[in-house]
C-alpha cells in the first residue's frame, strides 16, 4: 500500500514498512494528527503483528521505547503528534544519541500549505533534533511511503551506517480527513531483525601480554570486557552498569586502588571499552603522562573523557601472547578480595548454635538474628539486597542518584544483566525506561523481575510515567526509592560547603517530604515501605498482582 492519498493507507504502509524489517514495539502518546497511525498500529496488534503501548505524555512515551530498544537492540516505534509533542521527545533523543540505543521516532505534521502560516500545534518538525539523528525522512503529504527508505532509515538506527546505533526521524504529514475505515483482513508483513551494523573499518590491535594493563569497563561495554581481561590475565575495573562486571579478574575496590601507588600508580596501559562515568579516579588515570589508552569501538570515532593526549582507537583487540604477569592480576585480586571481606554484611547461618543444648547459646543466638533482620537499611544494604535476589532472568535499571555510586563502590561480580541511562546521566524517564525494559522482557521471554533503583527527586521527576493502561498488561516491574528526603548525592561535591545550608536545600537539595503511598494509590501500583533488612527482603521477593513502589527511608 505505497499510494500517496489517504492518512490511513499512508500509516498502513509506514508501519508495514517497519514492521518487515523487524520492529516489533510500538510505543503511543495519544494525538489527534497522529490517529491513522494509531488506529493502525492497534489493528496490528490485534493481528499479532505489533505490540502496542499507549503512554499519556510524550516524553515518558520516548524513554518507554528507549528502555525497549535498551533491552532488545531494536528501535522501537514512538508515535508522538505534532507541535510541542514532537520537543517532549528531545531528552529521549539525546540520551539514545549519546548511549548508542536504537530509537525511531513517527512524528506526525501539518501539510506543507499549513507550515510559515501560524497554523495550530504547527512548528518546524524536520531537524528539529539537529545532528544527533542518525537519519531523517521527511514524508510531505503527497509523498508515497518507500518501503526501501524506511528500512534503511531502521538500518541507520541500529548502527547500519557504521555511526552507531540511536535516534531515527520519521516526519510524516497527514492531510483531512485523518483516518478512515482500515482494510478487512488486516495484516502487515512482519519480517525478522537481521544485523544491521555495517562492519567497521576500524582494524583490529593486537595487544602483547607483558605491560602493566588493567581493562576498564564502562557503561554499556558489553561481556568483551570480561574476555578480554580474562585472555589478557589483567585486572577488570567493570562499573555496575557495564555489563561486564562477572568473571575471575573484577576488582570491586577499583577506585581506591587506583590511588594506590602500589597498583593504580604503576599502570603502564588502559583498554577501555564503553563509556565510563562513575568515578574521578577512571579519567584521572587516563589523563596521566605516560599510560598508553586504548580504545575498543567497533564504531571508531569514540574516544573518552579525560584523556587529552592521544588515544588508539580500534574495532577490536586480540591478545597474541606474550608472559602474563600473575603478579600483577593476583596483587589487584587480593585487594579486591581483603575489601570484601572486611565489609561482608551478610548474615551467615549458624546451625551449631541454633542447635545447642546450652540455652544461653540458643538465646544469644537468636537475639543476633532477631538484630540483623531489624537493622536499619542503609545505601548498601538496600542495592547488595537488590544484588542479592535478582539473577540472570531479572534486570536492574540504575537511576542518576547516589545509589548507582554506591552500588558501583560496593557490589561483587555477578552476570546479572544492568541498565542505566548513562548517555548524559539525567534523571529524565528512569521509570518509564524501566517500564520499557519490562515490556521488553516480557514480549521476550515471559517472567523475569525488573528492578529500577533510584532516589526519591528520580521517581518525582518521571511520576507521571506511574500511570498505568488498564487494557494492557501489568509489567512485572518494582521501582525501589532510596527515600532520604533530596538531593543528598550533592553531599560529595563541592556544593556541599559553599552558600548557607538554607541555600543549598533552596536550590540543590530541594528537600521533599511526598506521601509515596498515596502516589502509589493513586497511580494503582502496589506499595510496600522497607526501613529494616527483614522488610526489605520480604518486600522484594513478596509476590505481587500489580507493579510495585517499595519505600526505603534512608538517613541524609
Amino acid at each position: 500500500m505505497a499510494e500517496a492519498a489517504g492518512s490511513t493507507a499512508r500509516a498502513v504502509a509506514l508501519l508495514d514498512a517497519v514492521a518487515a524489517v523487524g520492529v516489533r514495539h510500538v510505543v503511543l502518546a495519544p494525538g489527534s494528527r497522529s490517529q491513522a497511525l494509531a488506529f493502525a498500529a492497534a489493528a496490528a496488534e490485534r493481528s499479532g503483528t505489533l505490540r502496542l503501548h499507549v503512554r499519556l505524555d510524550e516524553r515518558g512515551a520516548g524513554f518507554f521505547a528507549l528502555g525497549i530498544g535498551r533491552e532488545t537492540g531494536v528501535p522501537a516505534l514512538v508515535v508522538v503528534t505534532s507541535g510541542t509533542a514532537v520537543a517532549n521527545l528531545h531528552p529521549a533523543v539525546l540520551e539514545a544519541h549519546h548511549a548508542r540505543v536504537p530509537l525511531l521516532l513517527a512524528t506526525a505534521d501539518r501539510p506543507e500549505e499549513l507550515h510559515g502560516v501560524r497554523a495550530n500545534q504547527t512548528t518546524r518538525q524536520d531537524g528539529v533534533f539537529g545532528a544527533v539523528l542518525r537519519d531523517s525522512v521527511d514524508l510531505g503529504a503527497d509523498t508515497a511511503v518507500d518501503a526501501d527508505r524506511i528500512a534503511a532509515a531502521v538500518a541507520a538506527s541500529r548502527g547500519g551506517a557504521g555511526g552507531g546505533s540511536g535516534p531515527v526521524q520519521l516526519n510524516v504529514a497527514f492531510r483531512d480527513p485523518l483516518s478512515s475505515a482500515l482494510p478487512e483482513p488486516f495484516a502487515l508483513a512482519a519480517g525478522p531483525a537481521p544485523e544491521l551494523r555495517a562492519p567497521s573499518s576500524r582494524p583490529r590491535l593486537d595487544l602483547v601480554q607483558g605491560p602493566r594493563t588493567v581493562v576498564v569497563a564502562g557503561a554499556d561495554a558489553g561481556p568483551l570486557a570480561e574476555e578480554i581481561a580474562h585472555l589478557g590475565g589483567w585486572p577488570l575495573l567493570a562499573e555496575v552498569s557495564s555489563g561486564a562486571r562477572f568473571g575471575r579478574n573484577v576488582v570491586v575496590n577499583y577506585r581506591e586502588l587506583l590511588a594506590d601507588p602500589r597498583l593504580g600508580g604503576r599502570v603502564e596501559r588502559v583498554v577501555v571499552l564503553g563509556h565510563p562515568t562513575l568515578s574521578r579516579e577512571v579519567p584521572a588515570l587516563l589523563g596521566r603522562a605516560g599510560v598508553e589508552v586504548i580504545v575498543v569501538d567497533p564504531d571508531g570515532h569514540e574516544t573518552v573523557a579525560g584523556r587529552t593526549g592521544s588515544a588508539t582507537v580500534v574495532a577490536g583487540v586480540d591478545v597474541v601472547g606474550g608472559q602474563a604477569d600473575r603478579e600483577w592480576l593476583g596483587g589487584w585480586l587480593r585487594a579486591s578480595r581483603a575489601w570484601l571481606d572486611a565489609h561482608d554484611t551478610s548474615v551467615a547461618p549458624d546451625p551449631e548454635a541454633a542447635n545447642s543444648h546450652d540455652p544461653a547459646v540458643r538465646l544469644a543466638h537468636v537475639k543476633r538474628e532477631f538484630a540483623q533482620v531489624r537493622a536499619a537499611v542503609d545505601r548498601e544494604m538496600l542495592v547488595e539486597s537488590v544484588w542479592r535476589v535478582s539473577w540472570p532472568h531479572d534486570r536492574i535499571l540504575f537511576g542518576a542518584s547516589r545509589l548507582i555510586r554506591v552500588a558501583d563502590a560496593t557490589l561483587p561480580g555477578k552476570r546479572i544483566p544492568v541498565h542505566a541511562n548513562r548517555g548524559l546521566a539525567g534523571i529524565d524517564g528512569t521509570v518509564a525506561t524501566g517500564l520499557g525494559i519490562a515490556a521488553a522482557v516480557a514480549a521476550a521471554q515471559g517472567h523475569g523481575m525488573t528492578r529500577v533503583v533510584l532516589g526519591d527527586l528520580a521517581l518525582l521527576h518521571d511520576a507521571g510515567s506511574l500511570l498505568r493502561v488498564d487494557v494492557e498488561d501489568p509489567a512485572r516491574i518494582q521501582v525501589i526509592v532510596g527515600d532520604d528526603g533530596g538531593g543528598t548525592i550533592f553531599d560529595g561535591l563541592e556544593a556541599a560547603s559553599v552558600g548557607t545550608r538554607a541555600d543549598r536545600d533552596r536550590v540543590l537539595f530541594t528537600p521533599q517530604s511526598v506521601d509515596m503511598e498515596a502516589l502509589a494509590r493513586a497511580y494503582g501500583w502496589e506499595f510496600r515501605t522497607a526501613a529494616t533488612r527483614g522488610s526489605l527482603e520480604q518486600a522484594l521477593t513478596q509476590a505481587a498482582e500489580r507493579p510495585v513502589l517499595i519505600r526505603v527511608p534512608l538517613e541524609r
